[in-house]
């Protein structure tokens, strides 16, 4: 028999999978053309996943992806820990495809809340 947490853990894989595929339908409706999803980095090196990478004209954004009950939660939750992993997944993907450094390197947040409101933050986090 599965524990709470087992279940809860599972529920929150399966509304981030599903808020992920809101997240890719809202960039190609907005003109960005998907590169990878889930892109993992080898373990031990300090890097987290990136959930999107997407290319728009000559801006290649590293996406992260929450979901919460609402917006203001989903912001509360890119902590500092995350953004530091996300920077380092984005180099290391970089540095398997330099020919990506010609174009202007963003790092977004998209947020979807509970009510499925999307809001997109581009260039969320700075770090190129």
């Amino acid at each position: 028999m599965k524990s709470d947490k087992q279940i809860c853990g599972r529920t929150a894989r399966l509304n981030g999978y599903k808020a992920e595929d809101k997240a890719v339908l809202f960039l190609e409706k907005n003109g960005y053309k998907i590169l990878e999803r889930n892109f993992r980095p080898p373990k031990k090196n300090g890097a987290g996943e990136i959930d999107i990478i997407a290319l728009k004209n000559n801006i290649l954004a590293f996406i992260e992806v929450k979901y919460r009950i609402t917006l203001e939660y989903a912001a509360e939750s890119v902590t500092k820990k995350i953004q530091t992993r996300q920077i380092k997944a984005a180099e290391y993907f970089l540095s398997l495809y330099p020919e990506l450094l010609e174009n202007e390197i963003h790092m977004d947040v998209i947020l979807i809340s509970h009510k499925n409101d999307i809001q997109h933050l581009e260039n969320a986090f700075f770090c190129f």
